[in-house]
């Protein structure tokens, strides 16, 4: 981080800062402008316009940004303070965004993203915290044709402890179908559902979670339903586009952000939040089966600006 960002003192530069590297992107090139206490000028502008929109946090945002620091003459020595308060503003519906739960019904979390996004590991480790909070917790492997989908899931269920459906080979949504029978039947707090995450023909996998979807619907329309889309932070501005696809298919009520701690495109929360005021409710920090967090929008900001 940038020397004229740091506090000096020793306590803070020992504490791990998972953000930094988002942090950086971000603030790169912005201590230039802040030595004197003047408005920018257009070119100015211009230069903060695109580090924006290359630390990720997209292009209507930094857009956004850009003409309101120019609207209300927004001083270099008040630059950091506004971007602080536009980014808390950006994120205000994921300031105290967690994951629906009701402890008297079947929570169902039906989760989407592309292969490769870190949907498996996700699923998981988001295993092993709920079940590690108390709850009953069934997996259904629902990914039924992707090459070790399905075993590598069940090696997650078996780490985390918690019990799984899957039928290698068969309709995805006959899966489900087992997975919310059992659930309810057995009295599951919780029911992961893993799903395709293949783009190669968008309109195949939209109609096969159309299809996943209405499966729930009709078994279980009453279960407390989250539809998490997983995002894998170095894929930077293509979340937007894989936010698009998911949309399309399924109403996504929130994000999972994978791969955070080592990234520098952590910035695509603020661009899905602005573009599809969607908040981000957990990340993941870490390779360990516990290194999943609830996401906290305040800690997120502070943090980029450490």
């Amino acid at each position: 981080m940038f020397n004229f960002f740091k506090k000096n003192n020793e306590e803070n530069t020992q504490k791990t800062n998972i953000f930094q590297n988002t942090g950086n992107a971000i603030l790169a090139g912005f201590a230039n402008f802040l030595n004197q206490d003047k408005p920018f000028d257009e070119f100015e502008l211009e230069d903060i316009e695109s580090n924006l929109i290359r630390a990720d946090i997209g292009v209507e945002l930094a857009v956004d940004i850009v003409e309101k620091i120019r609207k209300n003459k927004i001083t270099s020595s008040k630059l950091v303070d506004f971007l602080k308060n536009e980014f808390e503003n950006t994120l205000k519906d994921s300031a105290e965004a967690q994951l629906k739960y009701d402890a008297n019904k079947l929570n169902v979390y039906f989760i989407v993203g592309i292969n490769g996004a870190g949907k498996t590991t996700l699923i998981g480790k988001l295993a092993n915290k709920l079940k590690n909070e108390g709850k009953k917790v069934l997996i259904a492997a629902g990914d039924t044709f992707r090459a070790a989908a399905e075993e590598q899931l069940d090696i997650w269920a078996q780490r985390a402890g918690v019990d799984i459906v899957r039928k290698d080979r068969i309709d995805s949504s006959a899966v489900i179908y087992e997975g919310l029978e059992k659930a309810q039947k057995e009295g599951y707090n919780v029911l992961l559902i893993d799903t395709a995450g293949r783009l190669q023909n968008k309109f195949n996998l939209i109609e096969e979670l159309k299809k996943n979807k209405s499966v729930i619907a009709k078994l279980a329309p009453d279960c407390i339903n989250e539809n998490i889309l997983v995002l894998d932070a170095n894929l930077g501005q293509n979340g937007l586009s894989q936010a698009k696809v998911f949309t399309e298919a399924v109403d996504v009520t929130c994000c999972a952000v994978t791969k955070l701690d080592g990234s520098a495109k952590g910035g695509i929360i603020f661009a899905i939040a602005h573009d599809y005021h969607i908040p981000t409710k957990l990340i993941g920090v870490g390779e360990k089966i516990d290194d999943i967090r609830d996401f906290d929008s305040k800690e997120f900001i502070e943090k980029i600006f450490a």
